[in-house]
């Protein structure tokens, strides 16, 4: 059946509510919106469901959740009545329809006879895996679209230990959502009737007040830092605000300045329009209010609270933006250090990074006896490092990272977590003021130690089905004509994550090594519509790191753009 008939099957079908027969008139005689809605359904992947709201196949609706949630359903059940006894814990952030998705999530795995605890209220992305551990659930289910703009929401499925699913867990569910084509024959029992009958559960306040300890048994040094520190936090109109500023304040730090229009959950993000940190703009306010109070500091959360972005007072006054490969590589140093220095630094400690993510982290991890691993992007992949390493009992995961602005330190929870590195990066910030440093002076301590680390990664946004299929030919092409040398430097090795025998997943990645130990990586983002370049170049000084870097960057521009 092609686009088009699927459509007028959609349109002809009585039994979608008024909203949804409305929005599918709305579109009737647009070629294009017909088509981007209905050419493909969301595919059930690692990162579960993420797509605009709105009908259609390829759309996220109430239709297409309660379709997942039976799939996955279904897979919950092979494990028996003992699975579904444990039940799947369910939370949701601010955006538009997650409380309703949240609730029919609830309503299909209810009717499936799993007990499910869901949150009383909007919650961060890591307290929904904390409550998996914490209720030893079976799985779990968080509704949110992370940093995407307004438009968009999703479902992220999660495992029993807490982190989100894996290749073979998603193929089950895919084959199950198979199994359910007809949307209206997936049972839900109403929610308030779960309620009334115990196999839908509210989760007890008590879990965030063990989650908050737990947080707070994460400070390394509470002595001999400047409390007095000035820090500005926007949670960006997401679900970080609560519990934030609560740890900030447990931890003594009062000096905490919150943007008052960014407070406040509001699903349309209005004024930052595209809510992720890691995009400079969404500091604008944050930089107005840190001028007025003299902050040293500024953190933001993104909607989810899952990400915390960083910019840091300069000595002329400005504020600089820190990548995430930067704050990734300070808190590595830190903890690292610090832990040492205390001697609280275990053996066989790990530290987990994406391997699009910056090298300078495994020379600082060196000086400390700790192992890097290099994994697929993605947190799932990085606490699947945490996960074998406690089964066999073959090291302790301390920390993980990756460039897109996630980190986690230690592993009761197995995502990246937002609240946990707020407190991490202010007590960071803190220490070093107390020494007489800001963060910025810090970095280029790590640089003049362990060499010019410059990183790069350039978004490329290519939207709809034709953007697809341009970013299916772009990697094909540069698959089908490997390069010998990129500006200038020779090519040492090729990966191709695709192909190749590398001990992980298969991954639609290709890596370049250059024979200085530079390398760029090319990637189909999995979540957004874009092709991602990273680029991570060494050299011995800053102006010649930097130019190697650009130069890089020129190269495969030009060869990207060649791509028709």
């Amino acid at each position: 059946m092609d686009y088009k008939e699927t459509y007028e099957k959609w349109l002809a079908d009585d039994r979608f509510d008024e909203q949804t027969k409305k929005d599918l008139a709305s579109i009737k005689g647009n070629e294009e919106e017909i088509k981007d809605r209905f050419h493909q359904s969301l595919k059930f992947g690692t990162a579960g469901l993420r797509g605009k709201l709105g009908a259609g196949t390829n759309r996220m609706n109430i239709y297409n959740v309660a379709q997942a949630t039976q799939g996955f359903a279904d897979t919950i059940a092979e494990g028996g009545e003992e699975a579904k006894k444990r039940g799947v814990a369910i939370a949701y952030d601010v955006r538009h329809m997650s409380y309703e998705f949240a609730k029919v999530a609830a309503e299909v795995f209810a009717a499936n006879g799993i007990k499910v605890y869901i949150h009383k209220e909007v919650q961060p992305t890591p307290v929904c895996s904390y409550t998996i551990r914490k209720l030893n659930n079976i799985a779990g289910v968080m509704v949110t679209a992370s940093h995407n703009p307004r438009e968009y929401n999703g479902y992220k499925a999660y495992n029993h230990e807490g982190s989100q699913i894996l290749d073979e867990t998603a193929d089950k569910i895919l084959g199950h959502i198979a199994d359910h084509e007809d949307f209206f024959e997936i049972e839900r029992l109403p929610f308030d009737q779960g309620l009334e009958e115990g196999i839908i559960e509210y989760v007890d306040d008590q879990l965030l007040e063990d989650y908050i300890k737990d947080i707070l048994a994460c400070t390394i040094n509470d002595e001999d830092i400047d409390k007095e520190i000035k820090v500005v936090y926007t949670p960006l109109n997401g679900a970080g605000n609560k519990l934030v500023r609560r740890i900030l304040d447990e931890r003594d730090f009062k000096n905490i300045y919150v943007v008052k229009e960014q407070e406040n959950p509001d699903p349309d993000f209005t004024t930052v329009g595209y809510p992720n940190p890691e995009d400079p703009k969404a500091f604008k306010y944050s930089e107005k209010l840190g001028q007025e109070v003299g902050a040293d500091l500024l953190l933001a959360t993104d909607p989810d609270s899952d990400r915390c972005a960083v910019e840091v007072r300069d000595k002329d006054g400005s504020y600089k933006f820190l990548t995430g490969n930067l704050i990734g590589s300070l808190l590595t140093n830190y903890i690292l250090s610090a832990l040492a220095e205390n001697n609280e630094l275990p053996e066989n400690g790990a530290v987990v990074k994406s391997l699009v993510s910056t090298d300078l982290v495994k020379p600082i991890a060196n000086k400390y006896g700790v192992k890097v691993f290099d994994v697929l992007t993605g947190f799932k992949n990085i606490y699947a490092v945490a996960n074998e390493l406690e089964e066999k009992n073959a090291g302790k995961f301390i920390f993980g990272f990756e460039e897109s602005i996630g980190y986690n330190y230690k592993d009761f929870v197995r995502d990246k977590d937002a609240v946990n590195s707020a407190m991490m990066i202010t007590e960071m910030a803190a220490y070093y003021k107390e020494k007489g440093l800001s963060l910025l002076d810090v970095i280029e301590e790590l640089f003049k130690e362990y060499g010019y680390y410059s990183n790069d990664v350039i978004s490329i946004v290519l939207e709809g089905l034709d953007g697809q299929e341009r970013i299916g030919r772009i990697m094909t092409f540069v698959r089908e004509n490997p390069l010998e040398e990129v500006a200038g430097l020779k090519v040492k090795n090729i990966i191709d994550y695709a192909n190749d025998d590398t001990g992980l997943p298969k991954s639609n990645v290709l890596k370049y090594y250059l024979d200085d130990d530079s390398w760029f990586a090319l990637r189909p983002s999995g979540t957004e519509p874009k092709i991602k370049l990273y680029i991570n170049a060494i050299d011995d000084n800053k102006k010649d790191s930097e130019e190697k870097l650009k130069a890089i960057n020129k190269f495969m521009q030009e060869i990207i753009d060649s791509v028709e």
